[in-house]
């Protein structure tokens, strides 16, 4: 009797808990032992959320140990992001004297290659018409295997050291450059779509998804037909599928859409595909309601 008497005396450490002696009396919750005499048991505290318990319920509430495990998700996440980043930054080491490193605040002084937004001025002579961007040989070819390839060869880009960016605005391709150093960008919608297609075209996977991920925070039912077209048009799957998603939840209101009748003309082939994958799911669909399909 005695030790099932402690037993249920027992309760998480000071590590664990907050225990007060001095309120002992005043803080006490009463149970019964087996024979049915009462013991007295002493408040305790949860140690995330700070709310008091009894004993035989003291250490961390349920709410919180559920939070604390969706927080360690996010973490794992975030940690995910920063390897990720990391990869990104570091830079292809060109010798046997180890990583190279460049300082983005040198660039105007020891540049060696400049790009210019060529796509966005009909005038013959672009590098006198915009602004050009600086940027560092060995930045370009660590973060792009286009640029590698442009730069490591007998090209031409890599004999004069300039880079025409075309169908690019200045605006976007400062971005661009500005991210191939610090792997951060300042979004909008718009912004977001430019930087999307100079990834894809300089083959920047990791700028590519980052796009992506910001579209999708931006996602609803008004724009999820353009955003449909566009993913399709520069193979960005995760945007692709979030976006048909929405599209598949409103079929009875697509045909009414101006952009539905825009993509028919300009496209017909997404339509196409965009009906194939409604009919797909509703086929699914009913197969699983029918007890007697075979699968």
């Amino acid at each position: 009797m005695r030790r099932s008497q402690h037993r249920r005396r027992r309760f998480s450490s000071d590590t664990d808990a907050d225990f007060d002696d001095e309120e002992e009396d005043e803080g006490e919750d009463e149970d019964y032992d087996e024979d049915g005499s009462v013991v007295r048991r002493g408040k305790m505290k949860c140690i995330s959320c700070k709310e008091e318990y009894g004993a035989r319920d003291a250490g961390t509430c349920r709410e919180c140990y559920e939070e604390a495990g969706e927080t360690e998700e996010e973490l794992k996440r975030e940690i995910e992001d920063l390897k990720a980043k990391v990869n990104f930054l570091r830079l292809l080491s060109t010798g046997s004297g180890g990583p190279i490193s460049i300082s983005r605040s040198n660039t105007l002084a020891f540049s060696d290659v400049v790009l210019i937004a060529s796509g966005s001025t009909d005038s013959a002579d672009t590098q006198t018409s915009f602004p050009s961007v600086p940027a560092h040989r060995a930045v370009l070819t660590s973060r792009s295997p286009v640029f590698r390839a442009m730069l490591e060869n007998e090209m031409e880009e890599s004999i004069s050291g300039t880079i025409k960016v075309s169908d690019a605005s200045y605006d976007a391709l400062r971005a661009f450059v500005s991210y191939l150093y610090t792997a951060e960008a300042c979004l909008d919608e718009h912004m977001a779509c430019d930087l999307l297609v100079l990834a894809e075209k300089y083959q920047v996977t990791h700028l590519k998804t980052h796009c992506e991920k910001f579209l999708m925070s931006r996602l609803n039912w008004e724009n999820s037909l353009p955003y449909y077209a566009f993913a399709h048009q520069h193979s960005a799957k995760c945007l692709l599928d979030a976006s048909l998603s929405f599209i598949m939840d409103n079929m009875d209101k697509l045909s009414k859409r101006e952009e539905y009748m825009e993509l028919v003309e300009k496209d017909p082939r997404v339509v196409v595909e965009i009906y194939e994958a409604y009919l797909s799911k509703q086929v699914n669909t009913a197969a699983s309601k029918d007890p007697n399909t075979k699968l």
